[in-house]
């Protein structure tokens, strides 16, 4: 028996400039004071012959039918480029073999049910065609088709698609915009963040041929806001999403620092600060969140920063360079930060009200293993304390004075305290706002009134993996699962959200992973080593694992994450000690609890 594996991919850009159908072309141009230029571009149409080019096909023999039993994926290089083979059920199925987000092994990911969940930050991908049905990321794998004949496992490829390991699913062109107010939409979104993009982009996949606007108070095009922290001299075209020609292809039309002031949800009109309104049909708020500031004295000297923009990431970089630098806030950002700045600065100074940083999210044990790793790369931690003062030199920072008494040398700041939801805008709207300021939501993003959703950072949702409690998860890969449900109950799809939330931060060259909500656990059962950062920690609650985060233990996280996505219960039981040492993992392969 054979196995033949065909590319199956979109036909290339024809032109930059397309025209429209009144032969015209009009490339996107939107101006800041709200004056907007309309453009059109028409949809690629599917290729009868995914093979336009003889010689960008390849044909290899990769192995024999029976190499592979059920259940098991293997990487397979046909010499210009790899795919990955999978059987699961006595089928074939071939994929791309890089999860498009950041490149990781699929090989080295999780199969279960029809899809590959990648082993770094839990996306997932159907077998069957390569789209992703989970997040971060915004691309599919590209699909190849697979036919047996004989006994050799045959692949032909594209080169392309081998090389680029990615696909743009296909999107719905917009009907002749100059047909258009320019003061109105079918479809805006506040925020131009990924929940905002996820959804536009769901709207054009699934077939939505009317006008969108995206929104944003921000300069940039939607960009990777993770990497901020993460890789702070990244400049903003390295790490955009899509590139500008992206957002002409596909009509989704972005307003760049534009702030919307007010909603009015009866009139279903949007107010920006600068007085242009805009009408809409349906309404999309993803704004997230505002950082919190000092309330110290000396709040206003110069160099002190929140990290909330690639300009504010660029010029911390380059001020600490050779300088002394205070954090203040243990968050996840404040840790990412002095990871980043340690080899750059001169010294790293963290300053947190806890004795241990994130106790409240991965425990003490957990937190003190963390710590010390700081600790040998030469942070320095001020616990249990806080800012009393910034003082200054000729207007910029000097010192830190905290409320322990202690004074640190700091030629700039950075600021980690935590973030409120920015929905200030929406009080008087009639839009259910909580006590803390989230928009509530129920399973299909839809606000209390009609025709307004909302999605990321600044909701509060029900948690299928909870029993449908109602909680805030600022993780990116929820806010891009928050705008794909969004868009489809736009559509009156009626898709309710059950993902399983996930996250990973990276510091010093380890990453931790993380899933599930640990919101009020009470123990963690740890397996592994903390001391040389090899390591399981399950977070329960009772008699129940809620949640899970690792360190160099690929891919557990992703496993733990599938079998929660399935509705199992995993019970702490399971996950002792001698389960580990036995390599009884029995709970993660279906046949648990």
């Amino acid at each position: 028996v054979e196995v033949k594996i065909e590319v199956v991919i979109p036909e290339k850009e024809r032109s930059k400039e397309e025209m429209s159908p009144n032969g015209k072309a009009s490339p996107l141009i939107y101006k800041v004071n709200g004056t907007a230029r309309h453009y059109h571009l028409e949809e690629h149409p599917i290729a009868s012959n995914p093979y336009h080019n003889p010689k960008d096909v390849v044909e290899a023999s990769v192995c024999h039918v029976k190499d592979l039993e059920n259940g098991q994926m293997r990487e397979v290089d046909l010499g210009c480029g790899k795919a990955l083979l999978i059987k699961e059920s006595g089928e074939f199925h071939a994929v791309g073999h890089k999860c498009p987000h950041y490149g990781a092994p699929l090989v080295k990911g999780v199969l279960s049910k029809g899809r590959v969940r990648c082993p770094w930050h839990g996306a997932c991908f159907s077998i069957s065609t390569g789209d992703i049905e989970d997040f971060p990321g915004l691309d599919s794998l590209p699909r190849f088709q697979v036919k047996i004949e004989k006994e050799k496992v045959y692949i032909r490829a594209s080169k392309q698609a081998l090389q680029t390991q990615r696909r743009t699913k296909m999107m719905a062109k917009c009907i002749s915009l100059s047909n258009y107010n320019l003061s109105s939409t079918n479809v805006l979104i506040i925020g131009a963040g990924a929940a905002g993009l996820v959804c536009a982009e769901t709207l054009r996949q699934e077939g939505f041929s009317d006008r969108i606007v995206m929104c944003t108070m921000d300069r940039h095009l939607p960009y990777d806001r993770p990497k901020l922290s993460k890789s702070m001299d990244s400049h903003p075209e390295q790490i955009a999403l899509r590139p500008k020609e992206f957002f002409c292809t596909y009509d989704i039309e972005v307003l760049t620092e534009m702030q919307v002031a007010a909603v009015d949800v009866k009139s279903k009109i949007a107010v920006f600060k600068d007085g242009f309104k805009m009408e809409y049909n349906k309404l999309l708020i993803a704004t997230g969140n505002t950082p919190k500031t000092l309330s110290c004295k000396g709040k206003e000297v110069e160099n002190v920063f929140n990290i909330r923009t690639p300009e504010d990431a660029n010029h911390v970089v380059k001020l600490a360079t050779s300088k002394n630098v205070v954090i203040v806030g243990a968050s996840f950002l404040g840790m990412e930060v002095a990871a980043y700045l340690a080899e750059r600065a001169h010294s790293v100074s963290l300053v947190e009200l806890e004795h241990v940083p994130f106790k409240k999210f991965f425990g003490e044990r957990v937190g003190r293993a963390v710590m010390k790793m700081f600790e040998n790369n030469r942070v320095k931690f001020y616990m249990q304390t806080e800012v009393s003062e910034l003082r200054e030199q000729e207007g910029k920072l000097k010192e830190v004075v905290l409320k322990s008494g202690k004074v640190l040398r700091a030629d700039v700041c950075v600021v980690g305290v935590g973030a409120v939801p920015a929905t200030g805008f929406l009080k008087q709207s009639g839009i259910n706002i909580d006590s803390k300021g989230f928009i509530v939501v129920n399973k299909m993003m839809q606000t209390n009134i009609p025709g307004v959703f909302a999605a990321g950072d600044a909701v509060i949702f029900p948690l299928a993996l909870r029993n449908n409690k109602k909680v805030n998860v600022p993780h990116w890969q929820m806010a891009h699962m928050h705008g794909r449900i969004a868009a489809l109950n736009m559509l009156a799809h009626g898709t309710e959200i059950s993902t399983v939330p996930y996250l990973w931060t990276a510091m010093f060259g380890k990453s931790i992973r993380y899933a599930g909500h640990g919101e009020g656990f009470d123990d963690v059962v740890i397996q592994g080593d903390l001391d040389e950062l090899k390591f399981v920690a399950f977070y329960t609650k009772s008699d129940e694992v809620v949640a899970v985060a690792s360190i160099n233990y690929d891919p557990i996280v992703s496993k733990v994450a599938e079998v929660l996505a399935a509705g199992r219960t995993i019970r702490k039981r399971d996950v002792d000690v001698l389960s580990f040492r036995t390599g009884d993992m029995s709970w993660l392969t279906g046949k648990g609890s």
